[in-house]
């Protein structure tokens, strides 16, 4: 009996694996995004191409576990309509972290602990500050072009204040 039930699980698995269906979900809640530091590398960069909402990254140039050559530049070319919403020139990958996971060792520590001359007091801020304008900027500039080609009510929006 197990036997069988893992050849079908398999089975399962295996259809999952093969399938070259592409299938995609718009959520219309969702208005705009910002990408910390994006993983890309398991993408198809073609889908990034035209995303449904506007879409902004925050980069970090000295990122050593998500190179961004490999993830967030490559994002960047494909994505003509992305925007860097932030370059964190002297960031490493957990530049966005607030605050960093105390008492990091090993592996774990060179990869997202903050690199030489990072200034998280300062960058941090202004970062947050870059993501916040964004979201200002496409949010209720969505909110405004709805509400003057539909009768909702005002009470229904939500503002960044």
């Amino acid at each position: 009996m197990m036997a069988r039930l893992s050849a079908r699980r398999l089975a399962v698995i295996r259809h999952k694996f093969t399938d070259e269906s592409w299938y995609t979900y718009v959520d219309p809640r969702i208005t705009a995004i910002v990408a910390g530091v994006p993983y890309a590398a398991d993408f198809d960069v073609a889908s990034l191409t035209a995303p449904a909402v506007p879409l902004g990254l925050v980069t970090a140039a000295a990122d050593r576990w998500l190179r961004p050559q490999f993830h967030s530049e490559i994002v960047l070319q494909a994505c003509k309509p992305c925007e860097r919403v932030a370059e964190i020139a002297s960031g490493g990958h957990g530049a966005l972290l607030s605050p960093l996971p105390p008492h990091l060792t090993g592996l774990l520590a060179a990869l997202i602990d903050d690199p030489p001359g990072f200034d998280r007091a300062r960058i941090v801020p202004e970062v947050n500050g870059q993501i916040t304008a964004f979201f200002v900027r496409h949010v209720l500039a969505r909110e405004s072009t709805e509400r003057s080609t539909s009768s909702a009510s005002p009470a229904l929006s939500t503002h960044l204040q």
